[in-house]
């Protein structure tokens, strides 16, 4: 049995529709997915900017109730939980946020920030909290002098280790990172990244790691799902995304990645059109517009996510079947 399982998750957001009038529409930010994440495994995320990884994340931890689908998390559904039993499911599923200047509160220390989940869960409370978030700056690198600071005085690499800390602090099994280094100068997000792998090893974690960047995520990911207009349309491996990827969007995002040698060139393949709105979107296959290798089937029919060897591709031309 997998850590976690979603089945059929959807997140629709009303538009439109004030005190005195009715909703003229929905954004569907999550369509209906289906994933799994293995314990010990990091999944990685990656769409474009709107493609609903973000909302599907904090849906999955239910800071965003769902429209619709099942979570299960070791087998417990989460939306049949109590307030009370959800609370305690918390200290098993943590977030690291993906700023690091607006999620850390400016009015509260460090030490405070780190040692607030403790508090929360009753796991330690005046000295012993103390030193169990001293612990924790250690891990992710930074002093114990830093305890009685304000987040006003750290660095964006700096903020996002307290961040870090915090998510750890109740030592959690499950850990969703939105975008954690997307705001980061390069060489700082080499050291993030670096550091959650350690955490990692050390700590038997799982992440569910959401980026728009490939190159971070073939880093650090031992499986990619690629997300497009709210819904999965390829996931697989890292090594078969990145060397054998079969949807035309995924091979889009490919091309786009910079190499690091000027000497070598590579092909870019641009998409047409623009993102469809996710408040209409267009029928059968939701890229089928963007598409150029699109088929008359494809703006009828929607793809199923179809898996072969372990690659489950959503495609009318390039899916498993077509393959075989």
């Amino acid at each position: 049995m997998s850590l976690l399982e979603i089945h059929n998750l959807k997140k629709y957001f009303p538009v439109g529709g004030g005190l005195f009038s009715s909703k003229k529409g929905e954004v569907r930010a999550v369509d209906g997915v289906d994933l799994s994440v293995e314990e010990g495994e990091t999944l990685g995320v990656v769409g474009e900017s709107g493609c609903g990884k973000s909302t599907l994340g904090r849906t999955i931890l239910r800071l965003i109730e769902p429209t619709e689908g099942e979570i299960r998390f070791e087998g417990k559904d989460l939306l049949k939980l109590s307030s009370r039993e959800l609370r305690q499911m918390r200290r098993e599923m943590q977030i690291i946020f993906q700023d690091p200047y607006a999620s850390l509160n400016p009015r509260m220390r460090v030490g405070d920030i780190v040692g607030e989940g403790l508090e929360i869960h009753k796991l330690a409370r005046g000295r012993k909290k103390r030193e169990r978030v001293m612990e924790l700056l250690h891990q992710v690198g930074l002093r114990e002098d830093h305890y009685d600071r304000y987040p006003h005085e750290f660095s964006g690499g700096q903020r996002q280790r307290i961040g870090i800390a915090r998510a750890l602090a109740v030592n959690p099994r499950f850990i969703v990172a939105d975008e954690p280094v997307s705001s980061l100068d390069v060489s700082i997000q080499a050291q993030i990244i670096n550091l959650l792998q350690e955490l990692q090893q050390k700590m038997h974690l799982t992440y569910f790691f959401i980026s728009h960047d490939l190159r971070v995520v073939e880093h650090l990911s031992h499986r990619v799902a690629i997300m497009y207009l709210g819904k999965i349309v390829e996931i697989a491996p890292s090594e078969k995304i990145y060397h054998d990827a079969k949807h035309p969007y995924t091979r889009a995002l490919l091309s786009a990645v910079p190499l690091p040698d000027p000497e070598r060139k590579k092909e870019r393949i641009m998409l047409q059109g623009d993102v469809p709105s996710p408040v209409n979107p267009p029928s059968g296959c939701s890229f089928h517009p963007r598409c150029a290798y699109r088929e008359d089937v494809c703006d009828k029919i929607e793809p199923e996510l179809e898996s072969a060897d372990g690659h489950a591709v959503s495609c009318h031309v390039f899916g498993p079947s077509k393959r075989s």
